[in-house]
């Protein structure tokens, strides 16, 4: 009899990899592409404006795409946008 390879070893149910995880990569990563792509966009617009205005403005603009993220990241952990009521 042929024992076992690595391959035929049964791994638990909680082990294996949910798809929630992938898809919520997938969102971040179509997030991050999208915005830069927005702001990316606007920059022959902003480019005419003085640098001390721009820098404020791109500074705001590199907070702001994480904002949408707590929900996501919260959905990709548990399976819910809101956070549970207390």
């Amino acid at each position: 009899m042929v024992s076992p390879g690595p391959a035929s070893v049964l791994v638990p149910a909680r082990m294996t990899p949910s798809t929630r995880p992938i898809i919520g990569i997938a969102l971040i990563l179509l997030l991050i592409m999208l915005w830069a792509a927005l702001v990316a966009s606007l920059a022959p617009f902003v480019g005419t404006w003085p640098v001390l205005v721009q820098a404020p403005f791109y500074l705001i603009m590199g907070i702001v795409w994480i904002i949408p993220l707590k929900p996501l990241v919260r959905w990709v952990q548990t399976g819910r946008f809101k956070a549970p009521s207390k």
